[in-house]
């Protein structure tokens, strides 16, 4: 029995060690896999800040961490025990809850539904009956979108950032994409900054790439981002690396065999 995928080849574009699971998933459909983490996750080169804030972790009432790599590197700094018990923590999704079970928190708040910044808003812990007059902390990179912080100083609550790392693009040789281009099957992308990102590094072949093949987006501001950079076949898809997966299957692929989608770039 040939597997669903079998012939077709997906560009993976999350920071290094974050798309191995999203990678075996599609490889176990048949797929072939081509790893471009277009985003550098680097710790903060000063944790003086993040340091000193466990000595005031005590005055807030809910802490927000904005992806699971604000997880992984404020723990690297504060690990779970410097952390009081009086304080609740949240995000927006599983992937990020399951990295903060894993630093060793057992309760983690974050939507069900919707796993974006209006589905935390939606939570219950974040209407102004639960937030007006309490601090709130947001962990995240170096900066990122206003809507949790105004919507919930909107509120009534008192917030405060802390950048936990630092977000770059990556140093990547554009000719490990461009080289092959007419074997991409599809463009798979998990962050609006990480389109940004594979156009700066591809250049004026980004537009052309884009174009000629499927992109596809677990979110709708992910996916507007990827017409504005020129994709014309935009799929959007559910969250997380199943609801990526089951849509890139349930996709209507040409009746080729094979995937030959892309043109050459040159």
């Amino acid at each position: 029995m040939i597997a669903p995928l079998a012939g077709r080849c997906f560009v993976l574009t999350r920071p290094l060690g974050q798309a191995d699971a999203l990678a075996a998933q599609l490889r176990a459909q048949g797929a072939t896999v081509r790893q471009f983490p277009v985003t550098e996750i680097l710790p903060l080169a000063d944790t003086t800040a993040l340091q000193a804030l466990g000595e005031r972790l005590g005055a807030f009432s809910l802490a927000f961490f904005v992806s699971a790599n604000a997880v992984r590197q404020t723990c690297a700094v504060l690990p779970a025990v410097r952390w009081p018990a009086g304080i609740r923590l949240a995000t927006v999704g599983p992937a990020s809850a399951r990295a903060l079970r894993e630093a060793g928190f057992n309760e983690v708040l974050y939507p069900l539904q919707s796993q974006d910044t209006e589905g935390v808003l939606a939570l219950a812990e974040f209407q102004a009956d639960a937030v007006a007059g309490r601090k709130v902390l947001i962990l995240r990179g170096d900066g990122g979108r206003e809507l949790l912080a105004e919507s919930l100083r909107a509120r009534g609550a008192v917030v405060e950032y802390q950048p936990c790392y630092q977000r770059q693009c990556a140093r990547l040789n554009p000719d490990e994409v461009l080289a092959s281009a007419s074997a991409i099957s599809g463009v798979i992308f998990s962050a609006s900054e990480a389109i940004r990102h594979f156009c700066q590094i591809l250049g004026d072949a980004a537009p052309r790439l884009l174009a000629s093949v499927p992109v596809f987006a677990p979110h709708p501001r992910i996916a507007e981002e990827a017409r504005r950079a020129g994709a014309q076949e935009v799929v959007l898809t559910n969250a997380g690396d199943a609801g990526i997966v089951a849509g890139i299957l349930h996709h209507q692929w040409p009746d080729d065999g094979i995937s030959q989608r892309a043109g050459p770039l040159g």
